[in-house]
């Protein structure tokens, strides 16, 4: 069975604990109800409270939760919160013993990891915490691999956070010995001398008409799009709808690779157009691909964002190898050549785009107000020897009909 489930946090012994996303709603009105029977402080005459015995508890979040007394040592009790799978020591006075809720099995499910033996044979303090670092109130893909032998006992799965395989990302930390360790080869840090490459987009037919949003621009005439996800018009055509989940999984994907990036090697090849992961201004980490070294001392790497079409110079230290299941996500930006416009032969500004000086920098700066953060639309004419689009404002007019209103461009037959 493979469910998606939210990690509620890490045993101190290295079990796993989650809550099905299918069983989310019913918890939360659980929730609801227990804050409605339960006002006010715990119980505070005295009682003699046994191991195992059903209570609530009042978090220090001042919510009312489901829970077990796991040890009783004086005024302070040991308990579990039944339906996270955490442990705390709390005062007496904030529990209140009770017989309501017993017969609802607890939402959350213990679990271990199948056939992965942590060194030593327990995991070891450190890679609890790294494990409780990356997975804590994060959504996960869950693989049932073995029933336990009793109710109570722990679940074995196999867990994937961003199509990686956590077995595998720890065997690969040495914080494990992971036995079905088959596609260890998914976090492509193994990757070698072999040279992967980007997938394309596939594009919409020529005269149809779909949604687009503009990531970066070259010049007025070539610029990057990406295929909108969010638009409404009317009809989403598959290859949209493909584009639309492929950009969710992306995402997904590339939080996880922020979230694990420090355990990812540097590059040491710097072959063109090699897919690698790029830290951008942001302090985020993207899709990119090396493009040129354009310093020896000390080494400077020209960059795409494969996702984006932007370009950025970087040091090695931002350059990190690509695991490579992100190399299934078809690259998201499509450099395109707008159609039906051309420099104005009159254009009188001085300053012009150096690396395209028929263009002013008005004209770039003008079609940059005319599509940034805009809804647009297109419509592909020709996909060879290049792809050249029209291109549509929110008003559906041609973008470039400001440009020749202005007298920075004229119009192209």
């Amino acid at each position: 069975k493979v469910f998606q489930a939210v990690v509620s946090c890490i045993g101190g012994d290295g079990t796993i604990y989650i809550i099905p996303k299918s069983f989310e709603t019913a918890l939360n009105k659980l929730m609801a109800e227990i804050q409605n029977t339960f006002k006010g402080l715990g119980l505070l005459i005295p009682y003699c409270w046994k191991k195992g015995e059903a209570c609530v508890v009042r978090g220090s979040d001042t919510v009312w939760y489901r829970a077990k007394i796991v040890e009783v040592s004086g005024s302070t009790l040991q308990v579990q919160y039944i339906d996270h799978g955490y442990i705390e020591s709390i005062p007496q006075c904030h529990l209140y013993p009770t017989t309501f809720y017993t017969g609802i099995p607890p939402f959350c499910i213990p679990c271990q990891l199948y056939k992965t033996l942590p060194v030593g044979n327990f995991w070891q303090q450190d890679a609890v915490d790294y494990l409780q670092e990356l997975l804590k109130n994060e959504e996960v893909e869950i693989h049932v691999e073995e029933l336990p032998d009793n109710p109570w006992g722990k679940l074995s799965i196999s867990l994937y956070f961003g199509g990686m395989s956590l077995s595998s990302f720890m065997a690969y930390q040495k914080y494990c010995v992971a036995e079905d360790c088959q596609d260890i080869q998914k976090l492509g840090v193994f990757e070698g001398d072999l040279s992967p490459s980007y997938l394309l987009q596939p594009l919409p037919f020529p005269g149809e008409t779909f949604p687009v949003t503009v990531t970066h621009l070259v010049s007025p005439k070539e610029v990057y799009i990406c295929l909108d996800s969010s638009g409404n018009l009317t009809k989403r055509s598959a290859t949209e709808g493909a584009a639309s989940h492929d950009s969710e999984s992306l995402n997904k994907a590339l939080k996880w690779c922020n979230k694990i990036v420090k355990t990812l090697p540097h590059l040491t090849n710097f072959k063109k157009e090699l897919p690698c992961l790029a830290e951008y201004v942001d302090g985020l980490w993207y899709r990119a691909k090396l493009l040129s070294i354009t310093q020896l001392v000390p080494v400077q790497i020209l960059v795409q964002f494969v996702d984006y079409g932007t370009y950025l110079v970087a040091p090695t230290s931002r350059l990190r190898h690509i695991p490579c299941h992100l190399l299934k996500y078809p690259v998201q930006a499509v450099r395109v050549l707008l159609a039906g416009f051309k420099p104005a032969s009159d254009d009188k500004n001085v300053e012009r785009i150096p690396y395209s000086p028929e263009w002013s920098l008005k004209a770039l700066w003008t079609m940059v107000d005319c599509v940034e953060g805009k809804r647009l639309s297109a419509s592909i004419l020709t996909v060879s020897p290049e792809v050249t689009i029209s291109l549509y404002g929110d008003d559906k007019n041609l973008v470039h009909l400001k440009l020749i209103e202005m007298g920075l461009a004229e119009l192209d037959e």
